[in-house]
């Protein structure tokens, strides 16, 4: 009587607490948007804080990891819960045209923007034609 709910997807030794679910990883929902100076990445990650997501570059390699912060009142805990990632995670293989050196990043409701600034070299620009 002590398991009131038990999920589908758990063993029964995972029931008793003999052995602890993987972490599951989701991958966020991603719009990229090009704008004629920069791309603008928009990822919607419910849950996640500034304090609890990272953001980092390596060898054009731009990856964000947040940690789900699930807030409960104090001295109460769920009985069942359909939030089963604990985390998101997504990579990303960015081009050469892209500014590393300028990329900012911001969250708000659990919702990411980053622009990524396209060097001057890659920007579009007008070209003013000569009459002869």
């Amino acid at each position: 009587m002590n398991n009131v709910v038990r999920s589908a997807t758990h063993s029964p030794r995972q029931a008793r607490g003999d052995i602890k679910p993987a972490q599951e990883t989701l991958l966020p929902a991603v719009d990229i948007i090009e704008e004629s100076n920069a791309l603008k990445l928009v990822a919607d990650m419910p849950g996640v804080t500034h304090e609890t997501l990272k953001v980092e570059l390596d060898n054009n390699m731009l990856s964000l990891e947040g940690e789900i912060a699930l807030n409960m009142l104090e001295g109460l805990s769920a009985l069942h819960a359909e939030v089963r990632g604990q985390r998101f995670a997504r990579r990303f293989s960015l081009s050469h045209e892209v500014d590393s050196d300028a990329i900012t990043a911001s969250i708000v409701n659990g919702v990411l923007t980053i622009t990524l600034p396209k060097k001057d070299s890659h920007r579009s620009r007008r070209i003013d034609v000569q009459a002869a």
